[in-house]
């Protein structure tokens, strides 16, 4: 999501730009593979992000450029901490070309940028700024800081621990300077993922039409798939040694219409982002609207016991 926005914010692409994937691509002597080895043909940004399509994503990475995806992925909050006040708490990478020039010693690669390109190379999150991002797509591109949440015995002590947070400083709600029309197609393509019955995540779906989420699915390597391997078999996760398998990372929005809640699921070794992933991101999504207090307040909780105190 960062990635296209940053190409249409850019102007290298518009919504009408296609790419076909044949399922690789090649730059220079290297050759990037798409997750799906036939390719998934002729491809647009909404598509894109409903099929998970690689190669589209390389191509508007290479023409956007790594410092550019870096400039937007920095006003989503990605590469610092998100000051949730968590002892240790780390503030991820997102590269630049003057980041590895000056900490590797090395010139920036084109296939890099690639790489970041689908959230992999030396790109790193955790999953807390995930669910962040993925907030803040939902709220109309508006900045966000997330807190920690109490659920004392009671309500005294939720409000003697609910002072100040270390990032109450920061303003929130403030406009991200997002296009309009570039969040919409985004956030249609997010839609699709789970709702289209070709998106990567269909089979994870919220049913219930009121609370449906929205989302994008994601799987990252832990190491990379040899040349030999790829012309002769490359060994499905279940068959690799577990710390040889794939993460399986999956974040979502809920409801689509309405949006209440975010989600940033990782599976360490898990696999596929929407086999394994995303159900876990419907099942806590689902859950947690059932028990919204917009909705049906649970009986004997701090909010109801201040609401009913309020009331006299």
């Amino acid at each position: 999501m960062i990635v296209a926005l940053a190409a249409l914010e850019a102007g290298v692409i518009t919504e009408d730009f296609q790419t076909f994937c044949t399922g690789k691509v090649k730059l220079g002597n290297h050759t990037f593979h798409c997750w799906k080895k036939q390719g998934h043909g002729l491809q647009n940004l909404v598509s894109a992000i409903e099929h998970s399509c690689d190669v589209y994503f390389y191509e508007i990475a290479r023409k956007t450029g790594i410092n550019r995806i870096a400039a937007m992925a920095e006003r989503f909050g990605l590469g610092e901490p998100t000051g949730i006040g968590v002892g240790g708490e780390r503030s991820g990478l997102v590269p630049t070309k003057e980041w590895k020039l000056a900490t590797i010693g090395e010139p920036w690669q084109g296939g890099e940028t690639l790489n970041v390109g689908i959230g992999q190379g030396h790109l790193l999150t955790t999953p807390l700024q995930l669910a962040m991002m993925t907030a803040q797509l939902a709220n109309g591109g508006k900045r966000v800081r997330p807190r920690l949440m109490y659920s004392p015995a009671t309500e005294e002590t939720a409000d003697a621990e609910s002072g100040d947070q270390p990032a109450a400083d920061i303003e929130e709600n403030k406009s991200l300077g997002l296009s309009e029309h570039a969040l919409s197609l985004v956030l249609e393509g997010m839609r699709r993922v789970t709702n289209s019955t070709t998106g990567t995540a269909f089979r994870a779906r919220i049913k219930d039409p009121t609370k449906a989420m929205a989302g994008k699915s994601g799987t990252a390597q832990v190491r990379r798939i040899s040349k030999y391997e790829r012309d002769t078999r490359v060994l499905k996760n279940k068959e690799r040694l577990w710390k040889e398998r794939d993460h399986a990372l999956f974040v979502a929005f809920a409801p689509v219409e309405a949006p209440r809640y975010a989600i940033a699921v990782v599976v360490e070794h898990g696999g596929g982002g929407s086999s394994v992933a995303a159900p876990i991101a419907r099942d806590v999504l689902t859950a947690t609207q059932n028990r919204d207090p917009a909705r049906t307040p649970p009986t004997g909780t701090v909010a109801v016991r201040r609401k009913e105190k309020e009331e006299g």
